[in-house]
């Protein structure tokens, strides 16, 4: 990265540090308090989080520390108690349900189909929010289909029933429905908890490749810090529903981060992507 590049990274930090609007943000939660009806208080409370506009942001943190329930309020799926979520500079609950769906994609930990229909089925569903009621699958919906079967990989698969394929093939089936929508913004929830190493690796590889060719944003919740620290620019760190630091994983992933957030005393190198050797916990 060049030292303008570094720059402005350092100028759109301390603006979101701030609480300075930045049109580089495609998606921005602002003064955020979340929590649920069962719960006794709040589980995030947020001043600022931004997700930058064609970039990878992974949202790391140990269990409990409100990495899902700030994807659920980014996306829509929970509304805050205070503040607002901002997409492209609206609000979201501005946008209908299909509308939404045509500008943000979003794979979560609970997705059920009936597991007797095919991967290429599957995926079709993801073009639900670009026809009308009536309207029949065009070939623009072709088109779509067929690139996000191509970048997830799952070509050899399409014929597969849902509920004959391994956990790792079902999440590309899944992913690849996703990207059928082609939206401009993506969240995903811990796509790669339960995978085989290859499977883990497939999945961010086809993130990366989707935000490399088309520019997509992509906020994506992981539990590897050091998985994240490769795939994504920007990491967002989570302690106790508040975010702890933000920025290049450079500058994010530190041995005080590992010592403070997960507890855990680990040495800490780049040469160049992040190797990060736990020693004990704390």
């Amino acid at each position: 990265m060049s030292e303008s590049n570094h720059e402005n990274d350092h100028e759109r930090i301390e603006r979101a540090r701030n609480g300075e609007a930045d049109d580089a943000s495609a998606l921005v939660g602002d003064g955020l308090t979340l929590s649920y009806s069962t719960s006794e208080r709040p589980v995030v409370e947020c001043d600022r989080i931004d997700i930058p506009r064609g970039e990878i942001t992974a949202l790391v943190g140990p269990n409990g520390s409100g990495k899902s329930t700030l994807l659920k309020a980014l996306s829509k799926q929970l509304a805050p108690d205070t503040g607002r979520v901002l997409l492209d500079g609206r609000a979201v609950h501005e946008y209908d349900d299909k509308e939404f769906a045509r500008e943000l994609g979003l794979l979560s930990q609970e997705n059920e189909s009936p597991g007797s229909i095919t991967v290429e089925e599957l995926v079709y569903h993801g073009r639900y929010p670009h026809r009308g009621f009536f309207e029949q699958v065009g070939e623009a919906d072709h088109r779509a289909v067929e690139r996000a079967i191509e970048l997830a990989g799952v070509d050899h698969l399409r014929e597969q029933t849902v509920g004959n394929l391994s956990g790792g093939q079902k999440q590309l089936a899944w992913i690849a429905m996703v990207l059928a929508q082609d939206t401009d913004v993506l969240l995903l929830d811990e796509p790669t908890t339960y995978l085989d190493l290859h499977h883990q690796l497939r999945v961010m590889e086809t993130v990366q490749q989707l935000n490399e060719r088309r520019g997509v944003t992509v906020a994506v919740v992981l539990h590897d810090i050091a998985q994240a620290a490769r795939f994504a620019d920007y990491l967002v760190a989570l302690q106790d529903g508040e975010v702890y630091d933000w920025g290049p994983p450079r500058e994010v992933v530190t041995e005080e981060l590992l010592a403070d957030v997960f507890r855990v005393e680990a040495a800490v190198s780049y040469t160049p992507d992040p190797e990060i050797v736990p020693k004990h916990s704390l």
